[in-house]
């Protein structure tokens, strides 16, 4: 007599880990809606970050390129430790560490806080090195139409810098697309963290299909939208 093999009840073997062939469209479809309401997470998250990081980061590269050393080198120190130092460390920091000397954040907040100082030290040093990039004698033009420090940096500079540091912006806007999957440590409810869920109850691989198509649907559209404004900046083609 042979033994009995003991099954979860409702699931048969075949299904444990994989849906159905005939049926795997049809969950996909199902599915898809919990993971659109997780994928607004992660545009809220995108597009805060994008907000706070980037003006602070030109901020942060015009303090880098100032020959006031004191403040230079703080500054470097901060690039320095949050370039070298992994962002999933730096959320966990906010969110559970800061606490403990009573600075309390809810799960959103932390994960924002983190992203927009993490992303502005990267801003910081692509828009350094394009700073450095404009030709001293621009500043000594800037000079003699008489120009203001402000009106300098406003009309000269920064114009040129965009052109030049836009595919590296563009490169990190990207980045940050899939980095923000790692706030589902915080236990928010983002794509990812819609994913594993629908992953964990149903018992199947399928969720994390649709979350990688989110992804690089998002990716994919970010990389034609960032070709698009290059191609209208690169005024000598």
């Amino acid at each position: 007599m042979e033994p009995r093999i003991i099954r979860p009840l409702g699931i048969c073997q075949e299904d444990f880990f994989i849906l159905k062939e005939e049926k795997k469209m049809e969950y996909l479809i199902e599915v898809m809606p919990q993971l659109l309401v997780g994928a607004l997470t992660t545009l809220k998250l995108f597009l805060f970050t994008l907000i706070g990081s980037l003006p602070l980061g030109i901020i942060l590269a015009l303090g880098l390129s100032l020959h006031f050393k004191p403040l230079r080198y703080f500054l470097q120190t901060y690039v320095w430790i949050m370039r070298g130092t992994p962002l999933l460390l730096q959320l966990i920091f906010v969110f559970y560490g800061l606490p403990t000397i009573g600075i309390v954040f809810d799960r959103f907040e932390a994960a924002l806080i983190a992203f927009i100082l993490n992303y502005a030290a990267y801003f910081a040093e692509i828009f350094r090195g394009g700073i450095q990039s404009i030709p001293q004698g621009q500043y000594e033009a800037a000079q003699v139409l008489q120009l203001s420090p402000f009106q300098t940096v406003t009309k000269i500079v920064i114009p040129q810098v965009t052109k030049i540091v836009l595919p590296s912006v563009g490169n990190e806007v990207i980045n940050l697309v899939k980095d923000s999957s790692l706030i589902y440590i915080l236990g928010l409810g983002d794509v990812m963290r819609a994913g594993k869920i629908a992953m964990e109850r149903d018992a199947t691989l399928l969720p994390l299909l649709g979350v990688a198509i989110i992804y690089l649907t998002l990716t994919g559209i970010l990389t034609i939208v960032m070709k698009q404004v290059e191609g209208k900046l690169n005024y000598y083609r």
